[in-house]
């Protein structure tokens, strides 16, 4: 172990030397994009407009931009692969049963033991995979200009997800591992009944508690853009006046907002970088789409889908754990099923399975943004500033994949698409924009911090 922490150590250290080199914000200039092509008028094309659009980026931007995105098919797939092989390597070294031994030793009561090895055991996969997530999450991120972190912010980000996952995986690991002693076959419908209950619950408190961890949250200050949001609120009846924004540029270049929350905890949250680098037709038109997800309820949605995805994996997860597996498990020290020694184990298989699983788990998620989509056009009406924010995307998103690859391996609708549902609603609504903005900056900067 030693040995693995000095080699992390120089990995760390090597990565965070060679990020050090300062790559220029890949996305457009400030202010809504208007290609002479997208203007409203009798010979207005749809396809000859969203071609428009799409010319507003270099040749070097777009081959950035499909480099990037291509790229990241092959750092999931060996993400997947070192995620397995570490998982494997806890339970073939026999450090696993050396977790569990210290849990039972720790504390006599059985029900707690899971969750004492769960902090163990998300500590040492923590050590093992921190060289990739340094490659995937830091160092490929500052290559394509896309992260403000220095190494410094990067790793205590990424301790506090340490923090998160090890409480979770205590608080999940003891609740299914009662299901599996008390509940005998029925574990599964148990299990999986807590996963929907557990992800409604921390997405309810993560707005209040979890976010704040990580950036600094302040009241939108009195002006346009926050009286634009909270008449976009009021017109879609979302219950809060509660308009914040984060300071999310010391980590990233990329521009988000949401609204999260629910049982009376509901946030709506702008990130500096969409304050800063866009117009107010764009903040419009990315708030609607994100009050489309809760108006529509997709958080409960995709919770729902995907608990019972996660359902269909424990039953996987039980045919090859106790049945073809069961000889393997034993012989390294992993007595039975109810045994947490078996927990690296189970998460190999589980990773495996999440992995041929994800074009399913993408057309949900894609499903639900098309719909959030088409709901923010209309609630906006800010055709320009979707098409705008959707380029702007550009900057970690492949533009104009071919159709297999769009469903495969994307979870939103591709630029391309975006654009053209934009264009394609200012065909049929042509008296919606009577005057076209002039590109401009955002009407209010962001606050200061």
């Amino acid at each position: 172990m030693h040995r693995v922490l000095g080699v992390l150590i120089l990995l760390a250290l090597g990565a965070a030397l060679a990020a050090n080199a300062k790559v220029p914000d890949p996305t457009l200039p400030p202010g809504t994009q208007i290609p002479a092509a997208a203007l409203p008028g009798p010979d207005f094309d749809v396809d000859k407009a969203t071609d428009a659009y799409l010319a507003l980026l270099t040749p070097e931007q777009r081959a950035r931009s499909d480099a990037y995105f291509e790229g990241g098919y092959w750092v999931d797939f060996f993400g997947h692969l070192y995620a397995i092989a570490a998982c494997l390597l806890i339970l073939l070294a026999g450090w696993s049963a050396r977790i569990r031994d210290r849990a039972i030793k720790l504390t006599s009561a059985r029900w707690l033991q899971p969750g004492v090895y769960g902090v163990g055991f998300i500590v040492v996969l923590w050590l093992l995979t921190l060289p990739i997530s340094l490659y995937a999450d830091y160092f490929r991120e500052h290559q394509y200009g896309l992260s403000n972190l220095s190494f410094g912010g990067w790793l205590l980000d990424d301790v506090k997800n340490l923090l998160f996952n090890a409480l979770s995986i205590a608080i999940v690991l003891i609740v299914i591992y009662a299901f599996l002693r008390r509940a005998q076959g029925a574990w599964v419908a148990w299990a999986t009944a807590f996963v929907f209950v557990y992800q409604l619950f921390v997405s309810s408190v993560y707005p209040v508690f979890i976010a704040p961890a990580f950036n600094d949250f302040k009241p939108l200050p009195d002006g346009p853009v926050r009286e634009a949001v909270l008449s976009l609120a009021r017109a879609n009846q979302i219950p809060t006046d509660n308009v914040a924004w984060f300071d999310a540029s010391k980590q990233t270049t990329r521009i988000s907002a949401n609204v999260s929350g629910m049982f009376g905890a509901t946030q709506v949250s702008l990130n500096d970088n969409l304050l800063k680098k866009t117009s107010l037709p764009e903040i419009k038109a990315v708030m609607g789409h994100e009050m489309g997800h809760y108006v529509l309820h997709h958080g409960l949605r995709i919770t729902l889908y995907s608990s019972l995805m996660i359902g269909f994996g424990f039953l996987v997860l039980d045919w090859l754990f106790n049945g073809r597996l069961g000889s393997f498990r034993r012989r390294h020290s992993v007595q039975d099923r109810a045994d947490p020694a078996g927990v690296p184990l189970a998460l190999a298989i589980l990773i495996g399975y999440f992995y041929l699983a994800q074009p399913i788990n993408h057309h949900i998620v894609y499903v639900t943004e098309a719909e959030a989509d088409m709901f923010g056009i209309n609630a906006a009406r800010e055709p320009y500033g979707w098409a705008t924010s959707a380029m702007r995307l550009s900057s970690y998103r492949k533009l104009d994949p071919g159709p297999v690859e769009e469903y495969v391996f994307y979870d939103h609708p591709s630029g391309r698409n975006r654009v053209r549902r934009a264009m394609l609603w200012l065909k049929e609504n042509p008296t919606a924009v009577a005057t076209p903005p002039a590109p401009r900056p955002a009407d209010t900067p962001a606050p200061a911090n």
